[in-house]
């Protein structure tokens, strides 16, 4: 029988699953210690028990009243994302779109592969065209955390992976010395687990070792500097976290990774191959006149399309920071704000701040006239 749609219980032969042996029981991660509970309850009652673990699912069996073999499985479903995100590249399209997030073809086939295969996925573009929003959108349909590690300059291996906690490891000495066993103290006795600071990187592997596959964001990784780049390399490879004192912690599965850069600077070749690899471009005007009225549903069409196709302008100017589609954004909802329904070359001019941020994009847009933009 099915309880809850979850768990399947079948003693006999003509009960049975298809496909499933006689006597199995099928269980959610959670559920496997309920169940032994609700059997007790309905008098079967485990006689020698014995207890299996693969390491990926931990079996126990044993002979109820009635003489019969009965087996629960506890199964830790690798890749439970397949069971919530489509496993079809239309299925996902229609997903993504659900979560207002317009993906071309291409990038929903990348995002596919990288799911089905469990690569990293490797997202490039310019500022603001919705790399990071693929991580957001993944976390979303999954119900999965989304950990984010947002890279700079300077970031190192104790800031993205564990740090000790030294407050907490003080107050312990001081309570052993109260004691009375400072002196037969051991360093275990303060460098457990228990006092260990995960940071990003450690709680991905760590989280994927209870039953999920947590989405982990590793964002603008053209920052940070290329000796984390050659770390990060190591961990995504293998996704285990050797800590000396503690030992190696392994993820059972690999969580969905997506990496971003802005390319300020290239990335490694190495890292690259390891990754599912897209350019994000800047979208059309018609598509982004869709992302408009999807994400501010306020804003008419004919303002909609009027922003994009000025946006489109703006990125074929020789700018140091063209505006990308958050951008766009930012400008429709300001002009929902100031209650303007049209584009004109006066509520381009008192806008200008809010889609180019250097001073010398603004003067050179003033300088070339901002009448083109409202045309």
């Amino acid at each position: 029988m099915t309880v809850d749609g979850e768990v399947h219980f079948a003693l006999h032969e003509g009960d049975r699953p298809e496909g499933r042996a006689t006597g199995a029981v099928a269980f959610r991660v959670d559920a496997l210690d309920a169940e032994l509970e609700r059997l007790a309850g309905l008098g079967i009652q485990p006689t020698d028990p014995q207890t299996t673990d693969t390491g990926v699912a931990r079996f126990t069996t044993f002979r109820d009243p009635d003489d019969n073999d009965i087996q629960l499985l506890q199964r830790r479903r690798p890749f439970r994302l397949s069971f919530v995100i489509p496993s079809t590249i239309e299925g996902l399209a229609a997903s993504l779109d659900e979560e207002n997030y317009f993906a071309a073809e291409d990038l929903t086939v990348a995002i596919h592969l990288a799911l089905r295969l469990g690569r990293p996925l490797f997202l490039e573009g310019e500022a603001g065209v919705g790399k990071t929003e693929v991580a957001k959108v993944l976390a979303a349909l999954s119900g999965e955390e989304l950990i984010r590690l947002q890279c700079y300059e300077g970031l190192d291996v104790g800031q993205a992976l564990y740090e000790w906690d030294y407050a907490r490891q003080m107050m312990e000495i001081r309570l052993l010395e109260t004691r009375g066993e400072g002196a037969t103290a051991e360093a275990r006795d303060i460098m457990s687990r228990e006092f260990l600071i995960a940071r990003p990187l450690l709680k991905a592997v760590e989280t994927s070792r209870d039953g999920h596959r947590p989405v982990l964001l590793i964002d603008e990784l053209d920052r940070a500097d290329e000796e984390f780049e050659a770390f990060l390399l190591e961990l995504l490879s293998d996704f285990q976290v050797t800590i000396p004192e503690i030992g190696t912690i392994k993820a059972d599965v690999p969580p969905i990774v997506v990496l971003t850069s802005n390319r300020t600077r290239e990335i490694h070749d190495a890292l690259k191959r390891r990754c599912i690899y897209h350019w994000i471009d800047y979208p059309s005007p018609d598509l982004e006149a869709s992302i408009v009225m999807r994400k501010v549903p306020g804003v008419e069409a004919e303002l909609a399309l009027s922003l994009s196709l000025a946006m489109e302008r703006l990125r074929q100017m020789d700018l140091f920071k063209p505006p990308g589609v958050a951008e766009t954004l930012d400008w429709a909802e300001s002009l929902e704000l100031l209650h303007e329904g049209k584009l004109t070359p006066k509520l381009v001019d008192r806008t200008l701040g809010v889609v180019l941020k250097y001073k010398d994009d603004i003067d050179a847009v003033r300088a070339t006239g901002v009448e083109a933009l409202a045309g």
